[in-house]
């Protein structure tokens, strides 16, 4: 097809530096699908994100007064010398949703608070306003002075106010309710001035301290143990108070309403270590005894529609939601459904168009394969394809016309079965007037794109430049590492490993497996698939994370700090800084960004933080260091003619060189140590990770092939898998199956959960979960070789895997 040449219909880059990208100038066509290709590392979000949607995010916040930008991170223009053309750039990335307790699936899109328009017009009893339904608002009265006009003058009357909300008074609408271990809070056995406090940042001469000591509720050196109900009730749950100490007016609250609004209120895996570790060992959750869970008073629950409360809607299945809808829309269901007593005397029909928009909400759920979902669902807990998919549906049906959305591979996490729905869904916001780029590495979807943009040739340092441009159809025949793997088919295999053994599982029922029996053989490399909440994940990681010699390696974030890196978490940097020490005659600690080597001015960070209360924190590389992290005097310092910060900023493929021994001039750096660990690194695909990169801004599937390159080594016989390939360029998933195959051919047992169909065609033994999702699912639809599959073709996995095979 041909694209307009009006400079009104394109995106021009010109100059793009960002990161590894080589003086990039591309133009883009507006209102087009273009997908983003080649290897990972390569530059593409580089160009993506970090150039066109940062610049178009910067200029709109520029659009805002001086007071407002005042609140918002300042973002530095990107790299690049021209950029025209923008339009408003929507980032729907993998970052999981965070992990407000408030926040909900049903809160997160516009489902949530449609639901509550329809429960406050025709549900019975009628109970007030929308608001008389939200776990967010709580139910208050009182009395107040309000200013009015009478007789051309302003007058001050009392009037009695009341709000309904429909929050649960016992857990403040959370659904959960914490017990604290009050051992962990303090030591009974001292008083305050001794130290009794444990809480993290409450020691007796920091501000805390001070405060709980001076407060003047309960005697400061009386050990906690010999407390009168009164002072330990102070002590624990007394209320916001305002008192003088030191002769400064500060407010002293009980331990634990502090806790709860300091700790509780937080996201626990952006918590820092010991927080995280004390909220742990303090704080135990459990189910609301007064809501059940559904955060919603009793008064908010009493209202019904055809027999059902607001919360018992948002817990069913989304896809069963969606028929309950459509047959309300229908007027199909009972009389109570048409408002008998509702206020204005309200009935299904008069809200045709908010039931209309309602059902298609929840159908766009069900059509980007997120039907098993209900809406009561914390949003913390989706995974980083469910989080994308289900901010996607914010913008199904957004009224905004000409916005560029951009995509960071949207088919993560999804079966074969429902790629062609995601791209249906991708198609539509096209046709809508917008334009759609992806950043994508699955042929299925790449193959929708009406232009598409390769980038390489290789990784890191060798990438960064653009080598094709075009349709689809002639990116096939071009000879980059992309076009040349476009058409790649894994063939089944000819013959099976026998299993050593297997694993019986017995009466499984986690979430919604159905009471499964299923033998996973050891000795071979076992695939279980399925189609996106079919059981997957809830059969292995249910029945097999706390048996012995089990080795699970998933796309969990990585516990540690923003100062943690590959270097760090695999134990390479060990031998390295004593190689360091070694060849110069000093000690280890030196060649340490988080011990004696740390630039004093970021301590070590390379970077200066900005906590902003109430927006993301800001990082600004620091002036002293220049982001090297270290002291000036250290780097003095070389091994093999570098630094320990050049060392630091290889790639994991130029480090494995590097401490080779064989690259000119580095004889002397040669570490067998360091090398091994690197060799690993490469063999799971992350030869382009910079080794000093921190760990926060590695993906979902990095995240997860630097764990397993770091436990291959593990005396575990057992190994478990969740999507390996998720980020993975097709000429990489090759190298992953010999990967695979050497750990099997060692001796190991490889359960690996997927959906790429070539790791299906390599497998020795399938279990396949459906036929559905959600309570569609949960049941072993087969069990056999990758050819048996193929040959019975009843499941929606045997189909793809035979038309994906040419079967």
């Amino acid at each position: 097809m041909t694209h307009p040449a009006d400079s009104h219909d394109l995106i021009r880059v010109h100059g793009a530096r960002e990161n590894n990208l080589a003086d990039v100038s591309v133009e883009l066509p507006k209102r087009r699908l273009t997908a983003f290709t080649g290897v990972s590392g390569s530059g593409k979000s580089s160009l993506v994100f970090a150039t066109i949607a940062a610049e178009s995010q910067r200029l709109i916040n520029e659009t805002y007064s001086s007071f407002v930008q005042g609140f918002m991170p300042s973002l530095a223009r990107p790299d690049v010398d021209v950029l025209d053309g923008l339009t408003t750039a929507i980032i729907v990335d993998q970052e999981r949703m965070g992990a407000n307790p408030r926040s909900t699936v049903g809160t997160a899109t516009d489902a949530y608070a449609m639901l509550r328009i329809l429960f406050s017009r025709l549900g019975t009893p009628h109970i007030g306003s929308a608001q008389a339904f939200s776990f967010n608002v709580a139910s208050i009265s009182g009395a107040g002075a309000v200013t009015i006009e009478k007789g051309g003058r302003e007058v001050k009357e009392r009037r009695e106010f009341s709000v309904t909300g429909g929050m649960c008074p016992r857990c403040e609408g959370r659904g959960e309710v914490s017990d604290f271990d009050l051992t962990a809070l303090y030591d009974d056995s001292k008083s305050i001035r001794e130290g009794a406090l444990t809480i993290p940042n409450y020691s007796v001469s920091g501000w805390y301290g001070r405060i709980f000591a001076g407060c003047g509720f309960f005697d400061p050196d009386k050990p906690i143990a010999k407390f009168t109900k009164r002072e330990l009730n102070a002590l624990l749950y007394k209320e916001p108070t305002r008192i003088k100490v030191d002769g400064v007016n500060v407010t002293f609250e009980g331990l634990i309403p502090r806790i709860q609004k300091s700790f509780l209120a937080k996201d626990r895996e952006a918590m820092q270590p010991h927080i995280r570790a004390f909220v742990d060992r303090a704080i135990t959750f459990g189910v609301c005894p007064e809501c059940g869970g559904t955060r919603l008073s009793a008064l908010a629950r009493s209202s019904r529609i055809a027999g059902k409360s607001i919360a018992d809607v948002c817990e069913m299945q989304i896809s069963d939601l969606a028929e309950w809808v459509r047959e309300l829309a229908a007027g199909s269901a009972d009389e109570s459904a048409a408002g008998d007593g509702a206020a204005g005397g309200a009935s299904a029909a008069s809200l045709a168009p908010l039931l209309g928009s309602l059902g298609d909400t929840l159908d766009s759920f069900v059509a980007i394969g997120l039907g098993y979902l209900s809406l009561n669902r914390p949003s913390g807990t989706l995974s980083g394809g469910e989080a994308q998919r289900t901010k996607m549906i914010r913008h199904l049906g957004s009224s905004l016309t000409d916005v560029t959305y951009v995509f960071d591979e949207p088919t993560i996490g999804l079966h074969p079965h429902d790629i062609a729905r995601m791209n249906d869904l991708l198609l539509q916001l096209r046709d809508k007037g917008n334009t759609v780029l992806v950043v994508e590495h699955k042929p299925e979807a790449i193959a929708i794109a009406d232009h598409v943009v390769d980038l390489g040739p290789g990784a890191g340092t060798e990438g960064g430049r653009i080598v094709f441009e075009g349709t689809v159809e002639q990116l096939r025949g071009a000879d980059t590492v992309t076009g040349r793997h476009l058409g790649d088919r894994t063939a089944l295999k000819e013959t099976v490993r026998e299993a050593s053994g297997a694993v019986e599982i017995r009466g499984a029922s986690t979430h919604n497996l159905r009471g499964i029996d299923v033998d996973i053989p050891l000795g071979v490399l076992c695939v279980v698939t399925g189609v996106a909440g079919s059981g997957k994940s809830s059969l292995v990681h249910g029945s097999l994370e706390e048996r012995d010699g089990v080795v699970v390696v998933d796309q969990s974030a990585i516990k540690g700090s923003r100062r943690s890196n590959p270097a760090t978490y695999t134990g390479l940097l060990e031998p390295v800084r004593k190689a360091f020490a070694k060849a110069n005659g000093v000690k280890p600690g030196l060649f340490s960004a988080n011990s004696d080597g740390a630039c004093p001015a970021c301590k070590g960070a390379g970077v200066i933080y900005t906590d902003l209360a109430i927006m993301a924190g800001v990082a600004t590389v620091c002036e002293e260091c220049e982001g090297r992290r270290f002291q000036a005097s250290v780097l003095e310092y070389t091994l093999g003619g570098r630094t320990i910060a050049e060392v630091l900023d290889m790639s994991v493929a130029e480090a494995e060189r590097f401490f080779s021994g064989e690259v000119d001039g580095a004889a002397d750096a040669r570490i067998p140590a360091a090398h091994k660990i690197l060799v690993r690194l490469a063999d799971v695909g992350l030869g382009y990770l910079r080794v000093g990169q921190p760990l926060t801004t590695l993906s979902g599937g990095e995240r997860q092939r630097i764990k397993l390159a770091t436990r291959m080594g593990d005396k575990g016989g057992v190994y478990v898998l969740d999507e390996p390939t998720t980020g993975l360029h097709l000429a990489d998933v090759e190298q992953l199956l010999a990967l695979l195959d050497r750990l099997v051919d060692s001796g190991k047992s490889v359960i690996v959960i997927e959906h790429h169909q070539a790791v299906m065609a390599h497998a020795d033994w399938i279990i396949d979960l459906g036929p559905g999702a959600g309570h569609d699912g949960g049941r072993v639809v087969f069990e056999g070789t990758p050819r048996e599959l193929v040959a019975d073709r009843s499941t929606l996995t045997g189909e793809h895997l035979a038309a994906y095979a040419g079967g």
